[in-house]
């Protein structure tokens, strides 16, 4: 218990801090489990955005003053991911909107016939962009051995001129690290690219191209504390260079003549028209922060990702999950169901009658889900309850959380709720809850 009292001393602050939200018993501090899904802002992002805000202007357009500081604080940006993800020389940052965007961006700058060798256990933004002919899935491994097996058995099978490897940094769904090295050093005597999804593992977790020994690496804003609309792909430029622009429009071009067009190289290729300059900065901030404060991040959630699962692990009728065992390294993550009650109904009593925030269903990672769910000899649950540690968790948070699953697993929920094509919801007029807050503007 030590090490869980002394969590979140010395942390970065976030915006949300203190958020009081509605229950059927009265108003409570927000617990926040749904780190994995959105993060909220930091204090300093926020005041960065803030700060970007006053001299706001067009990207590399103008002369003005604004014009002129608006263009520096976004190349600045893009300097500072680029230390954050361990970005070496010649390679290339380039902003999107997020992860999805930032491997549809890859898929189309492959070369041509290029073969993708992807694991089941993707996130569907790292799963779906390929050409599905030109793509081999991998099975769900059952260890971390084993998926260095598949991975090699693959590379020897299908041969080609250009092959890529998509890895994630943490499982999407149960939060546990990847072998990334060991899988990358595959690869790489294989003669093959390595681009990681570190979307589930950058918040947590050192990143370093080059100590990873991966090519590329891809990672979002909204889940690194920094929820404004902007993502990264980052790594070797010749593919990108050498691929169509992703948007056609101004900014990526150099010239435009009756005859065609000649196009930009280097970032600005596939950054067309008018930047996310404010995710950017927010993203760049957030990144600033993240690395001041990587020892007391990881020592928080450690202490609350240990807390969280043995106390769930602890809760007769509960069920945790894993890919490769439940020793097995991870992020502050803890997918779990409870016997005889839908994931959907567990969240919604979870929000409604304790405060809690937790994602269910199959967290856009339905093969995995699938897998780890399957039961050949009962008829299981087909979803689950995920719990994600983040900075807007507290050592209370988790005691409430686990209290509750406990209440759940033996009393079931305390209010009547009705299923529909969106979840288990109360009905109106057994809700005594506010209504929504109206929009902000």
């Amino acid at each position: 218990m030590p090490a869980l009292e002394r969590a979140g001393a010395g942390l970065p602050p976030v915006v949300s801090a203190g958020l009081g939200v509605p229950t059927l018993h009265g108003t409570v501090d927000y617990a926040n489990f749904d780190h994995a899904a959105s993060t909220p802002a930091l204090v300093s992002v926020k005041q960065a955005v803030d700060t970007a805000l006053r001299t706001y202007s067009s990207v590399h357009r103008g002369n003005g003053y604004a014009s002129r500081v608006t263009s520096a604080w976004y190349e600045e940006a893009r300097a500072e991911v680029a230390a954050f993800v361990g970005a070496r020389a010649g390679d290339e940052v380039i902003f999107t909107r997020n992860s999805t965007d930032s491997f549809n961006l890859l898929a189309r700058a492959l070369p041509r016939d290029t073969s993708v060798f992807v694991f089941e256990t993707e996130h569907h933004a790292a799963l779906l962009p390929w050409k599905p002919r030109q793509t081999v899935r991998l099975p769900v491994p059952g260890t971390p051995a084993d998926a260095q097996a598949v991975l090699r058995s693959a590379l020897a099978t299908r041969h080609g001129r250009h092959r890529l490897v998509v890895l994630a940094g943490a499982s999407n769904v149960t939060g546990e690290v990847w072998p990334v090295r060991e899988l990358a050093a595959i690869a790489r005597r294989a003669g093959a690219r390595v681009v990681l999804d570190a979307a589930q593992l950058a918040p947590h977790r050192h990143i370093d191209l080059d100590e990873l020994g991966v090519d590329y690496v891809v990672l979002s804003g909204h889940k690194l504390y920094a929820p404004f609309g902007a993502g990264v792909l980052a790594g070797r430029s010749d593919w990108l260079d050498a691929a169509q622009p992703y948007l056609a429009g101004g900014g990526a071009t150099r010239a435009v003549t009756e005859e065609g067009v000649q196009w930009q190289t280097g970032a600005a290729r596939h950054e067309a028209g008018s930047p996310n300059v404010v995710g950017a900065i927010a993203l760049a901030a957030a990144c600033h922060t993240l690395r001041a404060n990587a020892a007391a991040v990881e020592a928080h959630e450690r202490a609350l990702g240990s807390r969280l699962l043995e106390g769930l692990r602890a809760i007769d009728g509960v069920e945790t999950y894993s890919l490769f065992g439940e020793d097995h390294d991870r992020v502050a993550v803890a997918t779990f169901t409870i016997d005889g009650l839908d994931s959907s109904l567990v969240s919604a009593a979870l929000s409604a009658e304790h405060g809690v925030g937790v994602r269910d269903g199959k967290f856009c990672a339905h093969l995995c889900v699938d897998a780890l769910l399957d039961d050949p000899y009962a008829a299981g649950p087909s979803t689950a309850v995920r719990a994600s540690v983040g900075l807007g968790t507290t050592p209370a948070h988790v005691e409430r959380l686990l209290a509750a699953v406990a209440e759940l697993a033996e009393h079931g929920a305390g209010f009547d709720y009705t299923p529909t094509a969106d979840g288990w919801v109360l009905a109106a007029d057994a809700d005594p809850r506010e209504d929504l807050p109206t929009r902000p503007w």
